[in-house]
């Protein structure tokens, strides 16, 4: 099939020339006397993102970095002074010749004195949506140049799947674009089981953009048909209004033991595929000697469930009967892992499957992520886009993603992962660029005190956020609507053209540019840059891209053409794709990539690494929290979760953010018979408090939490009052109150999920909240 330039898109005039993209989206861009007054949702978007109107806010807001800044403390002794904290100190502005030489001065020491492995990139996050400014793969390529750095592995999304399914099923990432679609559930299911839901918030991003929104669409056109679907989240949000959803709440971190009760159920009453488990699946008879209460003396029963998770046993027992007599889908939501033992949900999930047997049925089985972005079960991309090369990194060292404190504070110490026992690098210099582990990290007064450690920390921002107020170094950057790229997501099926449409703000640069500076500073520009300046690498990217979709016999126009016209359409590789078909067909033919070669409901292999908190099959285990000492005096499950408003923390100061907050503050959904007796009315303030940290937060009463839970978005940018002892945050960050311990010992992923807290009325005078405001400044000596 070849697809000609013509038939990929419609040229909207009106538009032309005027598209930016994002992780949430296309948009079109209106430019008035050289400023970004507002950005629309492109007019083929079926469900466009309220989060453009984010974006001139935050890009013209106080808060912008303007100018190189220098932390006083570095400045005026050097790196390493452990005098003002960062994030207390104030900053000196310099020019960029001056900055550019501190950079390079200091890189150069570190590598001389402590090597490259004294050097971590942390350019964990979503950065921009560009091809070509994308700063992890910016500054892992300049980083490799000189030697290369300590780099992080995972994700904070998903990091449990990652580690845990290649050794029960297979590679994880291949899972998510193998996901069956939504439209074959629409033609072939009857019931859809939500662990976790599919929060409709979610659904507005996905990693590298989305051209179109259509999970909203699909999901209603599954509920025309007549799927029913069944909600088991604490939140009755995660799951849109009209899909008419069966709720059922139950206590946050039960997952695995209502699919235990299911799984119960399903054997005991001889409802399980025996034919199934025998030809597709391992280990079930030693799963079998858990699920009976043969191995620990506690049958895994639908009363069991119930009084774990507060759902009714007959309830459970009703599911597991009508999801063993029609087609089921079982969805669990990726933020379901993200607790402690989040591993065993998902392990739990491919168990129950299995026992189902309608894997790699049209329209049955399971799906890990459904509506952790825009596209999983709606699209893919036909082929590959092309990419700025990173080269190859010297340093063979990493970190599993969530354990930033950890090693800044335990340098040398061993610690397990997936099977191996690793040490914790000696990190001096830290770069970030591309994130704010301020937002998406746990614990963030350990993380303050991590952060402490190093002797130098850079941080590439556009914006005055809590990971700069902890830099040393702070560079202003060109923001993605100030730069020419070209947009393109990892699962999606659009290209969208990105001229640059203002002037950088202030003395803000593209990476690429700053990078070539201090590539010229320390003799290795020829090798960073290949002699190509910006202009140059976009168009080698386009061509490249170009190659790739000649391969898939579609045609492209030439990057004059594309970069001054309308997003263009690829059309879906695979619209009717069921996950895991080849492998139901024939087992021998299509073997998995597991030890066994079959589904491993027991893992020989996990069980050998001799894991007190991950065995080798499923297994149910009590949060965190609740067994600490104490743990009755914070009553409230605290549950935290992407923002309708904004991505994580992405421009948390733009307008559309802003309006949902209360009095400032973040909101916190609280129900009725909470609110009652500590006398809280829609619209107060509250303080949040735990033992590790406290923040305030904006209240809205409603009765779609589960009674005994709280749910406050996460991504408001930390704002903490270091005149409180607690350094209580002013503004609603969830991740003051969190834990940082991880999921387990086997994939050391991160568990915010997992946590209590109490909660009171504020009726002190309201602090203000100072994040959003430039830091203060200090003048040169």
């Amino acid at each position: 099939m070849h697809v000609p330039y013509s038939d990929t898109v419609t040229v909207m005039k009106k538009i032309a020339g005027r598209l930016t993209a994002s992780h949430w989206g296309v948009g079109v861009v209106n430019v008035e006397k050289g400023r970004i007054i507002s950005v629309d949702s492109h007019p083929q978007d079926p469900k466009g993102s309220a989060i453009n109107g984010n974006i001139a806010g935050s890009l013209h807001g106080r808060a912008r970095v303007l100018r190189p800044a220098v932390r006083q403390g570095w400045l005026e002794n050097g790196p390493g002074h452990r005098g003002v904290e960062r994030g207390k100190d104030r900053f000196i502005e310099v020019d960029w010749d001056q900055a550019l030489d501190l950079v390079a001065n200091e890189l150069k020491r570190v590598r001389v004195d402590h090597g490259n492995e004294a050097i971590f990139a942390g350019s964990y996050g979503w950065s921009s949506a560009g091809r070509f400014h994308h700063a992890q793969s910016q500054l892992k390529r300049f980083l490799n140049t000189q030697g290369g750095f300590v780099r992080s592995e995972g994700n904070y999304s998903y990091n449990a799947a990652l580690v845990l399914m290649p050794h029960i099923v297979g590679h994880y990432r291949q899972h998510v674009v193998q996901a069956t679609r939504w439209s074959v559930v629409a033609r072939h299911t009857k019931l859809v089981v939500l662990f976790g839901g599919v929060a409709e918030r979610n659904t507005q991003v996905s990693d590298g953009g989305v051209s179109r929104h259509k999970t909203a669409d699909n999901l209603n056109a599954c509920a025309k048909a007549g799927v029913r679907f069944v909600n088991i989240s604490p939140l009755r949000g995660d799951c849109m209004e009209t899909l008419e959803a069966q709720w059922l709440p139950p206590r946050p971190g039960t997952d695995t033991a209502v699919m235990l009760g299911l799984a119960h159920t399903l054997y005991t009453e001889d409802l399980y595929d025996r034919a199934f488990i025998k030809s597709h699946t391992v280990g079930f008879d030693k799963f079998l000697r858990y699920l009976s209460g043969q191995e620990d003396g506690v049958a895994k029963t639908a009363e069991w469930a119930a009084q774990i998770s507060g759902l009714e046993a007959d309830t459970i027992r009703e599911l597991a009967r009508e999801m063993a007599s029609k087609r089921t889908m079982l969805s669990t939501a990726a933020g379901v892992q993200r607790t402690d033992y989040g591993e065993q949900v998902l392990w739990m999930t491919v168990t129950l499957a299995s026992m189902l047997g309608q894997i790699g049925l049209p329209g049955g089985g399971y799906t890990i992520g459904y509506g952790v972005n825009a596209n999983i079960g709606n699209t893919e991309r036909l082929f590959r886009w092309a990419t700025l090369p990173q080269g190859k990194n010297p340093v063979e060292n990493f970190i599993p993603v969530a354990m930033i404190s950890e090693m800044l504070l335990k340098p040398g110490t061993q610690y397990p992962y997936n099977g191996q026992q690793r040490t914790f690098p000696d990190i001096k210099m830290v770069w970030w660029a591309g994130g704010n582990p301020f937002h998406h990290h746990q614990d963030l007064n350990r993380l303050h005190q991590a952060f402490q450690r190093p002797d130098t920390i850079i941080v590439n921002e556009f914006n005055w956020a809590s990971t700069a107020r902890h830099a040393d170094i702070v560079l202003p950057v060109a923001a993605p609507q100030e730069r020419c790229d070209f947009g393109a997501g990892k699962s999606d099926d659009g290209l969208v053209p990105m001229p640059a449409h203002v002037q950088p703000a202030g003395q803000a640069r593209t990476e690429y540019d700053i990078y070539c500076d201090l590539s010229e500073r320390l003799g290795s520009l020829a090798e960073f840059s290949e002699g190509r300046d910006g202009d140059q690498w976009l168009r080698v990217l386009w061509e490249q891209t170009q190659q790739a979709a000649e391969q898939a016999q579609v045609e492209l126009p030439d990057w004059d053409t594309f970069i001054a016209g309308d997003m263009l359409q690829i059309p879906d590789p695979s619209p009717d794709q069921v996950f895991l078909a080849d492998y139901r067909a024939d087992p021998d033919a299509h073997p998995l990539p597991t030890p066994s070669g079959k589904i491993e409901l027991y893992s020989e292999a996990i069980a050998g690494f001799g894991l007190d908190d991950c065995p080798g099959h499923a297994t149910w285990f009590e949060v965190r929290d609740q067994q600490r000492p104490g743990h009755e005096r914070y009553p409230l499950f605290m549950l935290s979760g992407q923002p309708k408003t904004r991505l994580h923390s992405q421009l948390d100061n733009g307008d559309y953010s802003k309006q949902y907050k209360i009095k400032d503050r973040e909101p916190v959904l609280v129900h009725p018979q909470d609110a009652a007796p500590r006398n809280l009315q829609d619209g107060d303030v509250v303080e949040l408090y735990n033992e590790r940290g406290r923040c305030l937060a904006g209240v809205r009463i409603t009765d779609d939490i589960r009674q005994g839970c709280i749910f406050l978005w996460t991504g408001a940018w930390h704002d903490p009052d270091y005149s409180t002892a607690s350094h209580r945050d002013r503004h609603g960050n969830p991740n003051v109150l969190t834990h940082d311990e991880r999921t387990s010992s086997l994939a050391q992923g991160p568990a915010a999920h997992s946590t209590q807290v109490q909660m009171q009325r504020f009726d002190d005078p309201l602090p203000t909240v100072t994040v959003h405001e430039a830091p203060e400044f200090a003048s040169l000596p």
